[in-house]
């Protein structure tokens, strides 16, 4: 019998489904079974471990961890990770979406025994058994990255692999999870340690300037031009060299870093003899590449040139525990302490959820330390001058000069403003409509599917 690609025809009542996150203590970990039960890969098994140190990537893409070859999947599908007790699946806004016994989610935790369809294929979890010698280490940070949550403690063993070879690493992450330090940390632990460390911005150089600033140019290369001048790529040379933001680098440039990676040598603007550079490449980016290259704005095969290994950085929601520690931490790098940071207000930190990460608190306990305290109604000031800062967009708020405050890159910046937009666009477009997706999406101009990964990406719940 022929199968079929269900879509929102199959499933009319279907939506996004945002889940509320879950906390589970620390030492609650376990592990799942994912089985094959439907489509062209039928039979393939695959364990997800709660001592995996980043999510299980399903889709097409050779990347992916659970490679499929059901075209009607997308290249990053979804992703898998456990967390506590349960199994955590997020769609990667998907072309056919993803379902859990019949309904369409953004997220989802599982507890085991659902079936979950991926384009025409469908897949059976089963609650597993953890490996005897399925442990983590009891550190506390590695290098400058600090955190002694599950989540951070997953990935520190494979930091310390990873800084014992040469090999490029892709290291992706939410803004201002700390991809920097941790590029930095791996390069201080390894054989070129004592080379230099060498950082280049994509989004931080005017787009014309980035082949200059990458291989260099020789006096007279171009206006202004007026003497010669390396490279990173040069600067690096015997080190470590960061492409941060990779996923922002212009599309016409990209097959020029993709020849320097693979023949180690560069050639600067305006000159004609090449030369061999010895650097070890690691890549940062906030962005899906996989998506990026799917739809044509980043080269496949530097993709996969690039991610060899690939580590995500948790957000700060998810590493319990983590924002006191790294509070008493920024604290403690401020100088002598004249103030200890009260018990209640780590309480009320605790429970934030930091949606400009490791920055944002780094920020929080610098406006502490200058201004804020408790006062006698309550109130944290500490807290609400990060809130007015523009992590929380209040509807009723200047949402543009709550970003233009965070101080942050263009690029970074545009997609805050941007994000802001669609979530109360889309809440207003549901509201007006009744929760009815179709009729705010003929409204609207769209697809009703495009409307369901706006809603997914901006969590907008409304029914």
């Amino acid at each position: 019998m022929a199968m079929k690609c269900p879509d929102d025809a199959d499933f009319p009542d279907a939506t996004t489904v945002a889940v509320p996150r879950v906390r589970e203590p620390e030492h609650a970990r376990s592990c799942y079974v994912v089985t094959i039960v439907e489509g062209p890969d039928l039979g393939a098994s695959f364990t997800v471990e709660g001592t995996r140190p980043s999510p299980m990537l399903w889709g097409t893409s050779p990347a992916c961890d659970i490679r499929l070859t059901d075209r009607h999947a997308s290249r990053r599908h979804a992703a898998v990770e456990v967390m506590g007790r349960h199994l955590r699946i997020r769609d990667l806004e998907s072309t056919n979406g993803t379902y859990v016994d019949g309904l369409r989610v953004g997220e989802a935790f599982l507890r085991g025994g659902e079936t979950v369809r991926i384009g025409v294929s469908a897949l059976r979890i089963d609650e597993g058994t953890m490996r005897a010698d399925a442990s983590l280490p009891d550190a506390t940070g590695f290098g400058k990255v600090i955190g002694a949550s599950l989540a951070m403690r997953k990935l520190y063993p494979l930091c310390a692999r990873l800084a014992a070879t040469d090999i490029p690493v892709v290291i992706e992450g939410e803004t201002g999870t700390g991809k920097e330090h941790l590029a930095e940390a791996l390069h201080a632990a390894s054989a070129r340690a004592k080379g230099p460390f060498v950082v280049f911005d994509c989004t931080a150089v005017s787009p014309s300037l980035i082949e200059s600033e990458l291989f260099g140019h020789e006096r007279g290369a171009f206006t202004g031009a007026v003497g010669t001048r390396k490279g990173v790529f040069e600067r690096a040379h015997g080190g470590t060299l960061l492409i941060d933001e990779i996923g922002d680098m212009p599309l016409e440039l990209q097959p020029k870093l993709l020849r320097a990676i693979e023949r180690s040598e560069i050639t600067r603007v305006g000159g004609a003899r090449a030369q061999r550079v010895d650097v070890r490449i690691l890549s940062a980016t906030r962005r899906n590449l996989d998506r990026e290259a799917q739809e044509g704005r980043f080269r496949d095969d530097l993709f996969h040139r690039i991610a060899v290994t690939r580590i995500e950085i948790p957000p700060l929601r998810r590493r319990q525990g983590d924002v006191s520690m790294l509070a008493k931490h920024f604290c403690a790098l401020a100088g002598p302490p004249t103030r200890t940071l009260p018990a209640s207000l780590l309480t009320r930190w605790e429970s934030y959820d930091w949606p400009g990460n490791v920055r944002e608190l780094r920020n929080a306990v610098a406006r502490w330390l200058a201004i804020g305290d408790i006062d006698d109604t309550g109130q944290d000031e500490a807290l609400d001058a990060v809130r007015m800062g523009g992590a929380v967009m209040q509807s009723n708020g200047d949402t543009v000069g709550q970003v233009l405050a965070l101080d942050l890159p263009l690029a970074e910046a545009r997609q805050r403003v941007v994000e802001a937009f669609e979530q109360r666009y889309v809440e207003r477009l549901l509201e007006i409509h009744g929760g009815n997706v179709t009729r705010a999406a003929a409204a609207a101009g769209v697809a009703r599917r495009h409307l369901h990964r706006m809603k997914a990406r901006t969590g907008s719940d409304s029914e």
